[in-house]
């Protein structure tokens, strides 16, 4: 019996969880205009994750790669739901 894919998808479940209020607090402190940071830090956590030989950390690497890639739009729409009131705006930032 093999517990790797129980492990990886425990460590999904736990990074997806965890993107929701990064996208949240990002979008809150900075707009959704730092959408690079997240499109740089995605490309090089699933690249650095094909050099991993470890199988479990090749995968939490791609998997916290593609979240923040699959962030770009979530920051993108966090805007919009800023705009309807649905989240508080930052007071303290302009537009």
């Amino acid at each position: 019996m093999h517990a790797t894919g129980l492990v990886i998808g425990a460590i999904t479940f736990l990074v997806i969880g965890l993107f929701h209020p990064i996208v949240i607090w990002c979008e809150y402190h900075f707009s959704w205009k730092i959408w690079p940071l997240f499109l740089i830090g995605g490309l090089l956590l699933c690249g650095t994750s094909l050099f991993m030989a470890h199988p479990i950390l090749s995968a939490t690497l791609a998997v916290v790669g593609f979240s923040a890639l699959w962030s770009i739009g979530e920051l993108k729409q966090q805007a919009e739901r800023v705009r309807k009131g649905w989240y508080p705006a930052n007071p303290n930032r302009k537009g």
